[in-house]
């Protein structure tokens, strides 16, 4: 596998993707131990404009002495797009880049290109919502993600479950069109309890979002618990992938099995072997 298939592969698995502030290098490690999959650097909205040119310095010195990350660079439209690219350009450490306020393919690709690493396109606008097929599809993109509180505020609604949920089921939609992982929800800004944390992730799930992006080492363990596979889940995947088939279908707890349902269970076992719970094969198959 070569490095782009292997970032590709690294990025497109991650479930939690944690922030950390572009102006903190002291955090950097840290963020890292956090057992996050993806450690985000953020020269965007973390960091003042004047204390921009110094986060830029620090993150690229970072991954050119042996760190890895993502960076969350500023907006096209600003005058440190450019800058934040071009110093990008020489780290090796360079996991990915995440592209804000994403609304033109053009400008994704032509990251990719210049950076040479993967690009994730956070979705923040109703331009970007409106186009985000094209933004999927376009070339070095790997991944979405759902920047719901910018998106909110550029439509004049709550960022609540009931007024997001058409754009969250439209970055599934996209993604699953142009071959991508499922995409990454936003924020949880509520800290220090796990309830709501747990509650954001689950919905995420159930709609086909795979991954999260964080804004607290405390958030990961957390994160990554609510993406497993319950116990009961990895039951009834492992009882479906068992079942012995008569004429292309089986029964399993009195519940017809046929292709569909076989790829979602295999789908949930892949998703426990990643997250580290028990996979074993099960005795019984009930029949009905």
């Amino acid at each position: 596998m070569n490095p782009s298939a292997e970032l590709t592969s690294r990025l497109a698995a991650a479930r939690s993707y944690l922030f950390v502030p572009g102006d903190r290098p002291d955090r950097y490690q840290k963020a890292v131990d956090s057992g996050a999959d993806v450690v985000v650097i953020d020269l965007e909205d973390a960091v003042t404009p004047d204390r921009k040119a110094g986060a830029r310095r620090e993150a690229a010195a970072w991954l050119a002495g042996g760190g890895a990350a993502i960076v969350r660079i500023n907006d096209a439209r600003t005058d440190h797009h450019r800058a934040d690219v071009d110093a990008l350009r020489e780290g090796e450490g360079l996991l990915g880049v995440m592209v804000p306020k994403a609304e033109t393919p053009e400008v994704l690709s032509a990251v990719a290109v210049r950076t040479e690493a993967p690009v994730v396109a956070l979705v923040e606008s109703a331009i970007g919502m409106r186009d985000v097929h094209a933004l999927a599809a376009a070339p070095g993109v790997v991944r979405l993600a759902f920047g719901h509180l910018d998106y909110a505020l550029d439509l004049g609604a709550a960022p609540d479950d009931a007024a997001m949920l058409h754009a969250r089921s439209t970055l599934v939609l996209a993604s699953r069109v142009a071959g991508l992982a499922g995409p990454v929800d936003g924020v949880t800004t509520a800290l220090g309890e796990g309830t709501t944390l747990a509650r954001d992730v689950r919905r995420a799930s159930t709609l086909g979002m795979t991954g999260k992006l964080l804004i607290h080492p405390n958030q990961v363990s957390g994160t990554h618990e609510a993406f497993r596979p319950s116990e009961e889940d990895v039951r009834w995947a492992c009882a479906v992938v068992e079942a012995p088939a008569v004429a292309g279908a089986a029964r399993v707890d009195g519940q017809m099995v046929d292709a569909p349902v076989i790829a979602r269970a295999e789908a949930i076992l892949r998703r426990a072997r990643w997250s580290g719970s028990p996979v074993t094969r099960t005795s019984a198959v009930r029949s009905g």
